[in-house]
């Protein structure tokens, strides 16, 4: 009996078991796989759900609060779970939440990546080099660059909201997933900006706000689309700078110039709304006549003016010209513009010089005003002797004001003394008042030259009357090594150089310690040139010549024998002395 009993119990077992793997099979539980299951007990550390198998699943109550689904969890709830295990050597099922919630993200983000569909997500962390996004705990890489469609500095606002993204790559293997929030903003915008560029075309006139300000020009909010207003655009007047004109926030009238379809860019401008000054210019203003203007700017190089209208005497929006700084002042060539002329003055200018085509005017305010070099050379002609005051020295000469004006004239340092030496240079300072001579004045150059020499006679006057060959007398001022230093005539400042050379006939005689200062000498002319103000002079020509005419006059063997001229002189002295005895005895 008992044999029997222990057959049918296996037996039933058998049965029993067999039962369980065909109702196992028909509930679809595999391995790996997500499932639907019922929320059976909810505890404080485990949620237990209900498979329809042998024992129910665990899942760690955490789970749940990662997701914020505890709040809306209910007993019966159906929820997709995935089965790790079916049964271990505890006889549990391993099952998660957590999981079968990756896994669809997962499928999710692999069906948005094939058909490039939107997902919401929140950014939750910043990484090296982007954020980290949360799509239904799926987590996903944003790169920085693709967080905006422009660079920002503060991404707090950004933070733990739900955002739209796109999944722009997807690796399998590795289980990458790389999202971009500006691909969203970008199709976003140019969505927004077609239905925009066909609301508007080519010269329509819009309101816009300025959105950001550059030196070369500004950026416009054209009602969702922008706009690029460029700095040339914006006056017809000489505009240095953006921020002079513009501020961010300011809403504007402008008038869109042209849209590129390609690039669907929008340039705007402001002074085409208005007609251009430049037009028909030369039949309101002609050169050389002088019109009212007022003084807009003053810059380094000059004075920009804005013209007014000689009819109606108001200023002509966006017809300026440039006084530059050499047209302010007649005497100051380098003045600061601002020392002379200031903004808002209303001053009378001369037009010089006019161009439409470049936009260009060129003006003079001098020109409106008396030439003080015209006026000084009516009262004081070339020629006229004037007091100056040194006010500057150069390496070549003296820059000096002319009497009680702005005009300064030039002395060269060879029109300081008849010897032209630069040292003269060292005997003034300035502010030493100097008596000159009006010697040239330049009208086209503005330029007047000045001497102190000419108030005195040139010592040259002396060789007006001389020639090359003359025999003259000389005074030593000064024994040099290489020669004397002499002065002739009454001039003692006019010196003159023989050099050693030139000192005697024999060479041993040429010897300058021989003479002294205040010796009389005479020397002969042997080089005369009054354009270059040059004189040779020669001791030594001299003797060669009184030797000629000695052996001329008193025997012409006298070279030929070996004699010398103090021979032939000597004997010819001794002859008369001895006829002058001979007479005497009588």
């Amino acid at each position: 009996m008992e044999v029997k009993t222990e057959v049918v119990k296996k037996e039933s077992k058998k049965e029993f078991e067999s039962l369980l793997e065909e109702d196992f099979k028909k509930r679809d539980l595999k391995e790996g796989s997500i499932i639907k299951a019922t929320v059976s007990e909810i505890g404080k550390k485990h949620v237990f759900v209900d498979l329809k198998a042998k024992s129910e699943g665990i899942i760690p109550i955490e789970e749940f609060k990662i997701s914020k689904e505890l709040e809306a969890l209910k007993i019966g709830s159906k929820i997709d779970v995935y089965l790790e295990r079916i049964e271990t050597y505890k006889g549990e099922i391993i099952v998660s939440r957590e999981r079968a919630r990756r896994m669809g993200s997962w499928k999710k983000m692999e069906k948005a990546f094939q058909n490039q569909e939107e997902v919401e997500g929140m950014i939750t962390n910043k990484v090296k080099g982007g954020m980290v996004v949360n799509i239904d705990s799926c987590l996903c890489f944003l790169p920085g660059s693709q967080i905006d469609t422009k660079p920002l500095r503060n991404f707090d606002h950004l933070m733990n909201v739900p955002l739209k993204f796109l999944c722009v790559k997807l690796d399998k293997v590795r289980g990458n997933i790389v999202v971009s929030r500006r691909a969203i903003l970008e199709k976003s915008k140019n969505e927004d900006l077609k239905k925009i560029l066909s609301k508007i075309k080519e010269g329509d006139i819009v309101e816009a706000q300025v959105k950001a300000i550059l030196d070369w020009g500004a950026f416009l909010d054209l009602n969702g689309a922008d706009a690029l207003l460029h700095v040339t655009d914006l006056s017809y007047s000489r505009v240095k700078k953006t921020s002079d004109l513009l501020s961010i926030g300011q809403t504007i009238k402008v008038k869109i110039i042209k849209i590129d379809k390609e690039t669907k860019r929008i340039s705007c401008g402001i002074k085409q709304m208005h007609t251009d000054p430049y037009e028909n210019l030369e039949k309101k203003f002609k050169i050389n006549n002088i019109y009212k203007g007022v003084v807009t700017k003053c810059v380094e190089y000059g004075c920009f003016i804005r013209l007014k209208n000689p009819k109606t005497n108001e200023p002509e929006e966006g017809l300026e010209g440039l006084v530059h700084q050499s047209e302010l002042s007649w005497t100051k060539k380098t003045i600061q513009p601002s020392k002379v002329l200031s903004p808002s003055q209303e001053i009378n200018i001369k037009i010089i010089e006019m161009d439409p085509e470049k936009k260009r005017i060129s003006l003079s305010y001098k020109q409106t005003l008396e030439n003080p070099w015209n006026a000084f050379l009516k009262k004081t002609p070339v020629g006229s002797v004037i007091d100056t005051k040194v006010v500057n020295i150069a390496d070549f000469g003296l820059f000096v004001s002319l009497g009680n004006s702005d005009l300064v004239g030039m002395i060269h340092h060879k029109d300081l003394s008849w010897n032209e030496s630069e040292k003269n240079l060292n005997k003034f300072k300035k502010n030493d008042s100097v008596k000159a001579k009006i010697l040239e004045f330049d009208k086209e150059k503005e330029k007047i030259r000045l001497g102190v020499r000419q108030l005195e006679k040139d010592p040259f006057d002396y060789f007006e009357s001389k020639n090359n060959g003359d025999t003259i007398t000389a005074t030593v001022k000064e024994v040099l090594k290489n020669g004397i230093k002499v002065s002739v005539g009454q001039d003692e400042n006019s010196l003159f150089t023989i050099r050693k050379a030139e000192l005697a006939k024999e060479i041993e005689n040429c010897r300058p310690e021989v003479f002294n200062k205040g010796n009389k000498v005479d020397c002969m002319i042997v080089g005369l040139e009054r354009e270059k103000r040059k004189v040779s002079l020669s001791i030594k020509a001299l003797e060669i010549e009184n030797e000629k005419i000695a052996i001329k006059k008193y025997g012409k063997g006298g070279t030929s024998s070996g004699q010398i001229l103090g021979d032939i002189l000597g004997k010819a002295f001794g002859s008369k002395k001895k006829g002058k005895k001979k007479e005497d005895k009588k």
